[in-house]
């Protein structure tokens, strides 16, 4: 029986009829259904469904699209008695919180900068002619549990480069544009839209419903004409357009339902993209917002530091070349110097996420606990475009942390073995995602 959190409109079974049905005849009960991906009614947060009788699970994606200097990230040694790098003694303080992942990347996810948008559903040659992107993590994580929540997912971004670069792909390949504002996230979980934004998007939803609806009757007449296993095929298919319809109604209720009383005032947008780190610290600010308030459960941060020019350091010192520019550093002092100075403030903004998430409490119990944080990049080295060895941490998320799971660097271990662990412990039920061979080796739950 498909159930609602896995049917997707542009998979639904195709019927292979024992007695002839004209082109024109199949094609009238299938056209509406092909339209459904482009409803606006789609995409909106889907309602509130009855409380939960397990505590939510939360995921937080981050890709920093220009990675960090190896020679400072991986640690010495494996297991529990690593000798921490200069990056990861920023983060000593909560050593026990986290996992580091040596020799591990996407198999067959190459071409440099361009891997930038499979990090998340690495699919496999981003840069080759044709290419199509797969599912991201974020994305499939929505499509189960997402009508938990007011938003399905959110998907954030720093100075992303409009409508080439994000984390989030939905499963027909199409590319969900990051929010670059932490205002209009802020007024999204709390303030809402109008009355008339709020009965537009009723209409809408009134309208997906409608379309499902003439899908469900012009497929009802094709019926008579089946056979049993195909009858079969197609009753399955209708359970899926109720149980979609349900969604629908429950999205509707979202619209009227109260928003959360915001407890802080609304953030002050960073006006230039050299103020880099500052957009990164508010929209680490708004995630957890997000999971304090329970507005989503699958949040993606796309960090362009290919689209960033030189940085504000300390509102005092800017870089002297763009962020792109330091990465092929050509081993010079100067320029390994201004990124360690870039890469110790990325691992010391983490270490203040990880710092809140632990204060923001969830019935009593740490928010971080629940809250899965994976931090990395999809180039293992920036300053040579190599796609292999990826910086990797996991944090929090109820794991056994505190360890270094090394691989082998040269014939790495796939990541998205990774993807299916967490999938796992966000309690859907998943044995493969993308080219996983399973789940993560040595990655273990507490308790």
């Amino acid at each position: 029986m498909t159930t609602p959190s896995s049917f997707n409109p542009t998979q639904a079974p195709f019927v292979a009829f024992k007695r002839a049905v004209s082109r024109r005849r199949f094609l009238a009960g299938t056209g509406v259904l092909l339209a459904l991906p482009l409803l606006e009614s789609m995409t909106p947060a889907f309602a509130a469904a009855a409380p939960a009788a397990v505590k939510p699970r939360r995921m937080l994606g981050i890709c920093n699209n220009l990675g960090l200097v190896p020679e400072f990230f991986f640690p010495q040694g494996k297991g529990a008695d690593y000798k921490a790098s200069p990056y990861l003694e920023l983060l000593k303080q909560h050593r026990k919180d986290f996992t580091v992942f040596s020799g591990v990347s996407h198999p067959d996810v190459d071409g440099g900068h361009p891997a930038d948008n499979c990090f998340l559903t690495a699919a496999p040659h981003p840069s080759s002619g044709g290419f199509r992107n797969t599912i991201s993590l974020d994305q499939f994580m929505a499509e189960r549990i997402g009508h938990l929540t007011r938003y399905p997912s959110m998907t954030l971004g720093v100075n992303c480069s409009r409508g080439s670069r994000s984390l989030s792909w939905t499963a027909g390949g199409v590319m969900i544009p990051t929010e670059e504002k932490a205002s209009e996230v802020f007024r999204k979980m709390f303030m809402g839209g109008s009355a008339q934004e709020i009965a537009a998007q009723e209409r809408r939803l009134v309208l997906g419903q409608s379309i499902l609806d003439a899908v469900g009757g012009q497929a009802g007449e094709l019926r008579r004409t089946m056979g049993t296993q195909d009858r079969d095929r197609l009753d399955q298919y209708f359970t899926s357009v109720r149980e979609l319809e349900q969604r629908m109604q429950m999205s509707k209720e979202w619209e009227k339902k109260p928003r959360p009383i915001a407890t802080s005032s609304s953030p002050l947008d960073p006006s230039s993209p050299k103020e880099y780190m500052d957009k990164v610290r508010v929209m680490y600010d708004m995630a957890r917002i997000c999971f304090e308030t329970d507005s989503s459960r699958a949040v993606t941060l796309m960090l362009d530091s290919v689209n960033t020019p030189a940085l504000d350091l300390d509102h005092v010192h800017t870089t002297t070349d763009g962020y792109h520019s330091l990465s092929h550093h050509g081993k010079s002092d100067k320029k390994l110097s201004q990124l360690k100075q870039i890469d110790s403030m990325h691992m010391q903004l983490l270490a203040k996420l990880m710092a809140d998430l632990k204060v923001a409490k969830e019935d009593g119990a740490p928010l971080l606990d629940r809250t899965m944080v994976l931090y990395g990049s999809n180039l293992g080295n920036a300053s040579t475009h190599v796609t292999t060895n990826l910086p990797t941490l996991l944090m929090g998320g109820g794991f056994k942390h505190g360890q270094n799971l090394a691989f082998d660097t040269e014939r790495n271990y796939p990541l998205p073995n990774l993807f299916v662990s967490m999938l796992q412990r966000m309690g859907i039920d998943a044995d493969k995602f993308a080219s996983s061979t399973g789940t993560m080796r040595g990655l273990n739950l507490v308790g």
